[in-house]
This record gives structure tokens, C-alpha cells and sequence, in this order.
């Protein structure tokens, strides 16, 4: 099989990162850059885009195919159906250290989609437990490809990570 024919390696990594997340104890979220084809509570929706929560304890019945991830989940209370196609995932990451991977921007006609305005506004307060801040992207020169940490055997230069205070929520971290 060439290049050409290969699959696509996103779905494999975002499934093997998740894993990652869930043996290490982390809370896994996907950033996703939402147009027309993904289907997710669009009043969350921020800046054409949405992180969710999609650690075993936030989701029911989650599914990642090669294609999509589904699962329900609680937003202001009130089950959701979700769908998102896999192109459309920009990153997936631990929320307690910030760790994890973002992928380029999908190939797709969601600029146009966002143009459309996404921001409604309700009075529903938005569940920490399905919904988290996503931070604003960055110009395509500065995108991040990859955010897992490597430190070399040895290197105990670097002083250990705290964990953020209580009550705040994590955001990517860009790395040039």
C-alpha cells in the first residue's frame, strides 16, 4: 500500500493518546473546529470551535472509529447526542498537564461555516464536566504539531510541574 492509499494515522493516534490519558489517570478533552458536519451543542460553541470531555465518567456509549466519535453526554443538565468527524479533531490532551497532540487544521469548508454566527448565547450554565475554555488559534505559522513533553534520561535540570491551582482550567500550550 502507498502513501497515497494509506489510511489516515489521526484516528489511531487520538485512540492511543486517549488511552494514554485513561492508564495515567488523566482526564482526556478533544478541541474540535466545529462546521456543519459535527454535531455538538452549538450554543458551546466558541470561536467556531468546542473542547469536550471524553473521559469515561463525562461520556456514555463513546465510540472512536476511523470516521467518527460519538457518544452522550450532560450539557446544562440535559443529554446530547455527539458526533464529530475525526478530521475535524485539532487536539487531543490530558486536562491536569496540559500533554497530548494537535493535529493540522482540517482541509474543509468550515471557515465558511463560522462565518455563521456559532456564539448563541443561553442561560443554561455550561458543565465543567462536557465543556472546557478553548484558547484562541493561533496564526497557521505558529500552529503547534505536537505537545507531548520528551525529557532525555537524566535530564534532572528541569524543577518538577505543579499542579495548577484548583478551579482554573488548563489550555494548550503553544510550543514553536
Amino acid at each position: 500500500m502507498t502513501a497515497p492509499e494509506a489510511t489516515s494515522t489521526r484516528p489511531y493516534l487520538i485512540r492511543a493518546l486517549y488511552e494514554w490519558c485513561t492508564d495515567n489517570g488523566f482526564t482526556p478533552h478533544i478541541a474540535v473546529r466545529v462546521d456543519r458536519n459535527v454535531q455538538v451543542p452549538r450554543e458551546f460553541v466558541r470561536d467556531g470551535e468546542i473542547v469536550l470531555n471524553v473521559s469515561y465518567d463525562a461520556t456514555s456509549g463513546l465510540q472512536m472509529g476511523n470516521d467518527f466519535i460519538s457518544f452522550t453526554a450532560r450539557f446544562g443538565g440535559k443529554p446530547r447526542e455527539i458526533m464529530v468527524p475525526v478530521e475535524q479533531v485539532m487536539a487531543i490532551y490530558a486536562r491536569e498537564t496540559g500533554q497530548g497532540m494537535a493535529f493540522p487544521a482540517p482541509e474543509s469548508d468550515a471557515d465558511a461555516d463560522n462565518e455563521v454566527s456559532m456564539e448563541q448565547e443561553s442561560d443554561e450554565p455550561v458543565s465543567q464536566d462536557a465543556v472546557a475554555e478553548v484558547p484562541a488559534e493561533p496564526a497557521a505559522d505558529e500552529r503547534v504539531v505536537q505537545l507531548v513533553s520528551i525529557q532525555n534520561e537524566g535530564d534532572d535540570e528541569e524543577p518538577p510541574r505543579t499542579p495548577p491551582p484548583s478551579g482554573t482550567r488548563p489550555s494548550l500550550k503553544l510550543v514553536k
